[in-house]
């Protein structure tokens, strides 16, 4: 089975190593580029939790210093692995949505309690910080990232893929999946990718 992979590199290569292991063909094709965002030094005193809905924000993390035991709730496996490897040992992972994160937060923390923090992209799909605002969380939304289009795909990927048409294409977003549609209008690979 050929599959093309879109997301940025650092962030599919244990998958792509295990499909090639099963026996796939895999095309490496991101449609977006992740990028820091400048931001305040943050204080985690201030906080009694902090939350993360993607891997990206623990990756661009000013973590000169903060509390290890901090409450760190992550939207997913691979996000609360992520945390765990730059030190957050008081971890809390959903099943891998944001609303299913909403939930874990709501029974599993004391509103009461202490602030929050969120990081997160610049954009994002579901507005936690009101949601959780809205169930009586006092809560503070910090983007440490930001994610912007490919425009450009290497000739070598656009033969690849004429050669031999995908059977699978794995998006990651509605974001993703906009930028991949520009790009096969762009290269005229709708024949290729149906």
């Amino acid at each position: 089975m050929h599959i093309v992979i879109t997301r940025p590199k650092e962030d599919s290569l244990q998958l792509i190593e295990r499909l090639i292991k099963l026996g796939h063909t895999v095309t490496h094709l991101p449609v977006i580029k992740v990028e820091r965002l400048e931001t305040k030094k943050i204080n985690f005193q201030n906080y009694k939790a902090v939350i993360f809905t993607s891997a990206n924000a623990v990756k661009f993390l000013n973590i000169d210093k903060f509390d290890s035991k901090i409450k760190c709730y992550c939207v997913g496996k691979t996000t609360e692995f992520k945390a765990r490897q730059v030190g957050f040992i008081n971890t809390y992972s959903s099943e891998g949505t944001v609303d299913s994160l909403i939930e874990l937060i709501i029974r599993s923390f004391e509103n009461k309690s202490g602030k929050l923090l969120y990081l997160s992209s610049e954009f994002i799909s579901k507005d936690l910080d009101i949601d959780l605002t809205n169930a009586g969380f006092t809560i503070d939304r910090v983007s440490n990232y930001t994610t912007s289009p490919v425009e450009e795909i290497d000739k070598n990927i656009i033969d690849l893929l004429k050669k031999k048409s995908p059977d699978a294409i794995f998006v990651y977003s509605s974001k993703s999946a906009k930028n991949l549609f520009n790009l096969i209008n762009k290269y005229s690979l709708l024949n290729v990718v149906t």
